[in-house]
């Protein structure tokens, strides 16, 4: 079943038209925009939009989108509706990945285990550092897991959502 994987968020409006800053988690950041339309979490509710124009602005993108019946936000208090709103795709959207490559969103969720098999908890995040990637897992208590695969993540099997790890189970 095809889910929604976040790419990244809205933040302030830029300006008086309607432009507003993006916050992406795509690598490089302005992959965001090959995607035809965004799924918007607008107050616990998923809207579509699609990006009619953008631009870098520093570390972020400024954009200006439109409904999905084609009306354009035009104004800043229209865009300030949007703030801290998640930007979502398809899953389904994403480009295929080599055999040895995971995207993040396919690893939320999985069970983590020891490779003695002693159960960790489930993988609530990821976490972007500047030596590795880290899991965030929460089960008894939140671990914070380096994903360093083969010597500390041995395992993904997508297929039995599980994640084996090197890792003791006290630390």
């Amino acid at each position: 079943m095809d889910k929604r994987v976040a790419l990244g968020r809205i933040g302030a409006p830029h300006g008086i038209k309607g432009w507003l800053r993006v916050f992406s988690d795509t690598w490089p950041p302005e992959e965001i925009l090959s995607y035809e339309r965004w799924f918007l979490e607008c107050r616990n509710e998923w809207k579509t939009f699609e990006v009619v124009q953008a631009r870098p602005q520093g570390k972020a993108l400024i954009v200006q989108l439109q409904d999905e019946q084609g009306r354009l936000i035009e104004d800043r208090d229209q865009a300030a509706m949007l703030r801290n709103s998640t930007i979502a795709v398809w899953r389904s959207e994403l480009p295929e990945l080599e055999d040895d490559e995971i995207y993040w969103a396919d690893l939320i969720g999985l069970n983590v285990e020891t490779i003695e098999g002693i159960a960790l908890g489930k993988v609530h995040t990821m976490m972007e550092t500047g030596a590795n990637d880290v899991l965030v897992v929460r089960g008894d208590r939140e671990r914070l897991i380096p994903f360093v695969r083969d010597i500390v993540v041995k395992e993904i099997d997508l297929s039995r959502s599980l994640v084996r790890v090197d890792w003791d189970p006290e630390f």
